[in-house]
């Protein structure tokens, strides 16, 4: 897709080199979404990520990967040995032409291919690197590797994910990567605003580890303030009271899971007093509910003996209230709460679809459309969405080296035969 066809999308202008594998491939996406020429520079062969399964079909087959499908939309691809003079020759005429480059190798070793920042910067002054690590690029881990789950042990959130009288646990599919690849896109569009007002490019430092922190921010919070350390309770929080009274967080429905929390404050007054007319209106409000005074009720001195007693009418009313129903009352009553949906409700939520934030994308290798989710927001004056589907192994390459560098065909071939692309 040709850049004149984005011509109203917010970084249809800029080109970013994308030398990513899994922890960053987000970023890369978001960038594309928002209208940039992402190129994605996998090594000859393709990216060991494109075996990432589930597969289109079932079928185990590098260019089938929906994991590849759905990280690598809106970029280009091509194939390059980043370790042979003639492939790092091809890659400085890649960088003289970019406004990012956005990495996840272990720190060092762009300096040792001759492409560390200050080498970029040379090449192309104004240009942006992010790179993006487990633990960032100083300090004694900087070095470490890590997968999911010790991102997820090493940021704290796994201490905090679970019952209490079982091992902790991480969220199934490898959300970590997920978390930093946004922090990366909103690092390097930082660094893009500071760079349309200076003219300095800079280099962004994306360690997953700290993006992690803020998936349970508010855990810190009772460390600075109380110098209490907080633990995995299951279904059921802590923190809210100084007595260490538990609120329980999930609560079994009639078709499966709700999030509602006894509240504080405002807006807590209005969501318990809004649940309490609810409950009564179908009759299922005891007296003391009825009759307590929210406006009075702290959540900060609550003990648990009361929390209980609240808690053992409102479990019994969810037991026979669905997820819908639930979720039509929060809106409709102006509570706090929402269903814990399932992935099929969720590609079936009204809202989503109100927004059209499905999207059909055509995959002409497989003969098909599939549907993908849209763009991650709406922009009131550019479009924000999936531009092309994820390339195949090495599909631009004619296109990049050839109609934009200027490489011949027979060139492309000896290039190909000799292992550089």
């Amino acid at each position: 897709m040709k850049n004149q066809e984005k011509s109203g999308a917010l970084l249809a202008p800029f080109r970013v080199l994308d030398l990513t594998d899994e922890l960053g491939f987000l970023c890369g996406k978001i960038l594309g979404d928002l209208g940039a020429d992402v190129i994605k520079i996998e090594r000859p062969g393709g990216d060991p990520a494109r075996m990432i399964g589930p597969f289109y079909k079932d079928q185990v087959h590098p260019e089938k990967s929906l994991y590849w499908f759905g990280f690598n939309n809106n970029k280009r691809g091509i194939t390059l040995n980043l370790e042979v003079e003639r492939g790092q020759k091809l890659f400085t005429q890649l960088v003289a032409t970019a406004q990012f480059v956005v990495e996840s190798f272990v720190p060092g070793h762009l300096d040792r291919l001759g492409f560390g920042y200050d080498a970029l910067r040379r090449i192309n002054p104004g240009l942006i690197l992010t790179s993006i690590t487990p633990f960032g690029q100083t300090g004694p881990y900087s070095r470490f590797r890590a997968s999911d789950i010790e991102i997820m042990a090493m940021s704290g959130c796994m201490s905090l994910t679970g019952d209490p009288d079982r091992s902790p646990l991480r969220i199934s599919f490898p959300q970590s990567y997920q978390w930093t690849g946004s922090y990366g896109a909103v690092g390097t569009l930082t660094a893009h605003l500071y760079r349309q007002r200076t003219r300095v490019g800079q280099q962004v430092d994306v360690a997953a580890q700290a993006c992690l922190l803020w998936a349970f921010s508010h855990a810190h919070t009772f460390w600075d303030l109380n110098r209490q350390l907080e633990k995995r309770a299951g279904s059921f929080m802590t923190g809210r009271s100084i007595t260490g009274a538990q609120m329980r967080v999930f609560w079994p429905c009639k078709d499966g899971y709700l999030n509602f929390i006894i509240y504080g404050g405002e807006a807590g007054r209005k969501t318990n007093q809004a649940l309490v007319e609810w409950m009564d209106s179908k009759g299922m409000a005891p007296e003391f509910l009825k009759k307590k005074d929210w406006r009075s009720f702290n959540i900060a001195e609550v003990v648990q003996e009361e929390i209980d007693a609240m808690e053992e009418p409102i479990a019994r009313f969810f037991q026979g209230v669905t997820k819908r129903e639930f979720f039509e009352a929060v809106i409709k009553r102006e509570m706090l709460g929402y269903p814990v949906a399932t992935v099929e409700e969720i590609f079936a939520d009204p809202q989503l679809k109100a927004r059209d934030f499905w999207q059909e994308v055509e995959h002409p290798e497989l003969k098909t459309a599939l549907t993908y989710p849209g763009g991650f927001a709406k922009l009131s004056g550019a479009p924000c969405k999936v531009w092309r589907r994820a390339p195949l192994v090495g599909e631009h390459n004619e296109e990049v080296y050839c109609g934009e560098l200027g490489l011949q065909i027979t060139e492309l071939k000896k290039l190909k035969a000799d292992g550089v692309i």
